[in-house]
């Protein structure tokens, strides 16, 4: 029989490296790269599995081999995922052999880790002491790996590349979560090599093997089209059309799914799909972290009428979404505009399951009172989120609770949404002392913009008049410059890097003027203030003589005042 050049089989850990087969991550492969965020991402879930009534297995994603033989097979994709459980297992056989080191069941212990080590790691040829792994790294990370991880051998700490770095730190913190998970107990080792030997049955990968670097490079392309790696996107599809698909199901049923799939993934792209799946399941629903969507998804829909409703409910809520992306859409009107605009320069995200909320119930039957939410939506934002600096996931989970209510019925009227905001409202009081101590490090574009937009909002305030924040015409002065001149000297050096960004240093002026001011004097720039069209620059040359800490400070705390009546929420109505 031909040797099969493509093959797909789903396959538990056990599987893969408990059957005498031998894995390589090939030698210009890109080095070890997890994380602390990915371990704990990685350890919750296992956790997960051994909870009351958890997950019966975890799926771990799309494992890519290259083999010619069936013997030696290439890690094409999925050696982060691989190495990292590998090294989980080390760990345990580190804290094994710590048990039996203090004297724990020492015999038994040892062959604990001995039988561990050769089904899954491999073994230490007895008389070279040389290992002979299951598993090969790359040509920067194999003879750490090999050297110290292999044969739990003390690790240096110095004279590592990076990637070795985090090698050993992903050793050390699964030791540590290892041994709070089993304790230091007579029984320690038992339950631990138990953990271990049911674990290795609960991960599971679909492996897809290839025969050549053609077939490979292309499932690999494939895979990771546009930089994006296989995720929830593509794990929905699957499963959604898998619970579909039936032998009732036609060809032109599934072709038609295919079209919907197709245009929403056209709509939004694949980048921002999954974050487009979590707002859209937190709009209905209890709050879901990302990595737990899809696992979620499949627990509420594992029937064909309940898949088909997603796939419909995804589709029209696709556009909305987009829509809330996309301040100039048609959709709006100009208040609508000018609040998403706002929420987009803020690069704040948490309310996008509420507005769809909000839009699905009040867009068409009570306009108003959903434009009302929307502009709320950013004064909150702007009030808790960008001067005020506060906790975000308080704040996402008020969102989610008003996005449930609105969905289940439980708030019908804008006005009480409006009551449920004054949770995440921080009062004149907070904000004004967040406001007065305020820095923006404008070297930042998005910071930059942001200034410009209060001090172009106060101006309005003050003056009347209704300058473009966003024109050439106009530049951001920073009164004491970026970089100080002689004539500076007055103030501490070590302040200045400070007080540089403060709000109150920074006001709107002409380019043209800005262009020849550079980093002179005060009085020098006192001059040209006072022939400036901004109200609030003028005022600058107007009442003070002189430029340091103390008047920087007077004015932040003038221009707190003059902010707290701008971005204000009359609650009373």
């Amino acid at each position: 029989m031909a040797t099969m050049n493509f093959n797909t089989a789903n396959s538990t850990f056990r599987q893969l490296l408990g059957n005498g087969l031998n894995y390589r991550v090939p030698t210009f492969q890109r080095d070890y790269s997890w994380t602390e965020d990915e371990w704990d991402d990685l350890w919750q879930d296992i956790l997960g599995l051994f909870e009351e009534d958890g997950e019966p297995s975890h799926y771990m994603g799309y494992l890519v081999l290259q083999s010619s033989d069936s013997k030696q097979f290439d890690i094409i994709d999925g050696q982060q995922r691989i190495t990292t459980i590998s090294i989980l297992i080390l760990a345990a056989l580190g804290h094994l052999k710590d048990l039996a080191n203090s004297k724990l069941d020492p015999g038994n212990n040892d062959k604990r880790r001995e039988q561990l080590q050769n089904s899954y790691i491999g073994y230490v040829d007895p008389v070279s002491l040389v290992p002979r792994s299951k598993l090969e790294l790359n040509r920067n990370n194999n003879r750490f790996y090999q050297t110290y991880l292999v044969p739990l051998d003390q690790m240096p700490q110095r004279g590592l590349n990076s990637s070795e770095h985090q090698l050993r730190k992903a050793f050390n913190w699964f030791k540590e979560r290892v041994k709070s998970q089993s304790g230091t107990t007579i029984e320690s080792g038992k339950k631990l090599a138990g953990f271990v030997d049911t674990l290795v049955d609960k991960l599971f990968f679909t492996v897809i093997t290839v025969t050549d670097e053609l077939n490979a490079f292309q499932v690999f392309e494939t895979l990771n089209a546009r930089g994006v790696r296989l995720s929830s996107t593509d794990l929905l599809k699957n499963y959604l059309f898998s619970v579909i698909s039936t032998r009732e199901t036609h060809e032109t049923e599934l072709r038609a799914l295919e079209d919907r799939w197709e245009r929403i993934i056209g709509l939004l792209g694949l980048e921002s799909f999954p974050e487009f799946l979590r707002v859209f399941w937190n709009s209905r629903n209890k709050l879901v972290r990302q990595s737990d969507l899809f696992k979620t998804i499949r627990k509420r829909i594992n029937l064909r009428d309940q898949a088909f409703e997603l796939l419909r409910d995804l589709d029209h809520s696709a556009a909305v979404y987009a829509a809330l992306r996309d301040p100039q859409d048609d959709i709006w009107n100009q208040e609508e505009n000018e609040a998403l605009e706002h929420l987009l320069m803020f690069n704040v995200r948490q309310p996008l399951a509420m507005l769809m909320a909000c839009h699905a119930k009040y867009f068409e039957s009570d306009r108003a009172g959903f434009t009302r939410i929307i502009r709320a939506i950013a004064v909150v934002s702007f009030r808790y989120n960008v001067i005020c600096n506060l906790q975000t996931h308080e704040q996402e989970r008020l969102y989610n609770d008003i996005a449930w209510n609105v969905t289940g019925g439980g708030l019908s009227r804008p006005t009480e949404i409006l009551t449920k905001l004054k949770e995440v409202y921080p009062d004149d009081a907070q904000f004004k002392g967040a406001f007065t101590d305020k820095e923006f490090r404008t070297t930042n574009s998005r910071n930059k913009k942001v200034v410009r937009y209060i001090l172009f909002e106060i101006e309005r305030q003050q003056s009347g008049m209704d300058f473009d924040f966003e024109s050439a015409t106009y530049n951001l002065e920073h009164i004491l410059p970026l970089s100080p001149s002689d004539g500076w000297n007055h103030i501490e050096e070590a302040k200045q890097d400070r007080l540089i960004y403060r709000i109150g240093n920074m006001t709107p002026l002409e380019t043209s003027r800005n262009r020849d001011l550079g980093n002179a004097d005060y009085a020098s720039k006192r001059s040209v203030y006072a022939q400036s069209c901004f109200q609030i620059t003028k005022a600058v040359a107007e009442h003070y003589d002189i430029w340091d800490e103390a008047k920087i400070e007077a004015r932040q705390r003038q221009l707190a005042k003059v902010a707290a009546g701008i971005w204000k929420i009359e609650f009373a109505w």
